[in-house]
């Protein structure tokens, strides 16, 4: 785990399939305003790795019988039987001072292979339950996170009487996922329609994500806070 006298490390997941969209693009964008801040970044490529999102029955060796997923996380937690790659996202997850999911809204949410992310890698026993409470107790308190996406349409549709508030579609994530687990949530960077742009429309949204990056890696860090 980085430490106040290390430099400061980026967890990004990505999550598109097409190394080539605008999402990509965007998330190379933060890293490397990341980067310039003094971040060390490590970057999950989902797609590019191959993620499998199902939290699933084989995950877990000694399970038989009835099969309870978080029952089962936590004992493999305590064991220290976690399967091998989840077990390596955990502790590059664990790592970082900050995490940046990066991702397009699809249907309102995040992409599947994201969210089975989150279901694998968010392991009872190891971030929240067990040693661990929830929210300001769950194991990830003061750590950021924030969210870095897409969308399919306009700023203006995300209002009261046409799609709703964005708010209120993000805060499953902000407060079901990442509070949870012990995150500050910042707010998101999002880009809205990059598809109906032009170039130059899509050059600007990346020099606005670029600025936004590194406003974030400027402010304030809980854990230096904490040292004060």
């Amino acid at each position: 785990m980085s430490t106040s006298d290390a430099a400061p490390v980026a967890l990004i997941v990505h999550a598109h399939p097409e190394p080539h969209s605008f999402s990509t693009a965007q998330m190379t964008t933060a890293a490397q305003a990341l980067r310039d801040a003094g971040y060390r970044v490590d970057v999950l490529d989902l797609y590019s790795d191959a993620w499998a999102p199902t939290l699933a029955r084989d995950d877990f060796a000694s399970a038989e019988g009835y099969f309870k997923p978080q029952a089962e996380q936590m004992r493999a937690v305590k064991d220290g039987t976690l399967d091998a790659t989840v077990q390596a996202h955990l502790d590059r997850l664990l790592d970082a001072d900050l995490l940046v999911l990066s991702f397009p809204l699809w249907w309102f949410s995040l992409p599947a292979i994201l969210k089975g992310w989150v279901d694998r890698v968010f392991a009872m026993g190891a971030v929240f339950g067990g040693d661990y409470g929830l929210f300001g107790d769950a194991a990830l308190a003061g750590k950021r996170a924030m969210l870095l996406f897409t969308t399919g349409g306009p700023s203006e549709m995300f209002q009261p009487g046409i799609f709703g508030s964005m708010d209120d579609f993000l805060f499953h994530i902000h407060r079901g996922m990442l509070e949870f687990v012990g995150y500050q949530v910042l707010d998101p960077v999002i880009t809205y329609g990059p598809a109906h742009m032009v170039d130059q429309e899509r050059a600007a949204a990346l020099e606005m994500v670029q600025e936004s990056i590194t406003r974030i890696a400027a402010g304030p860090r809980p854990r230096d806070a904490s040292l004060v």
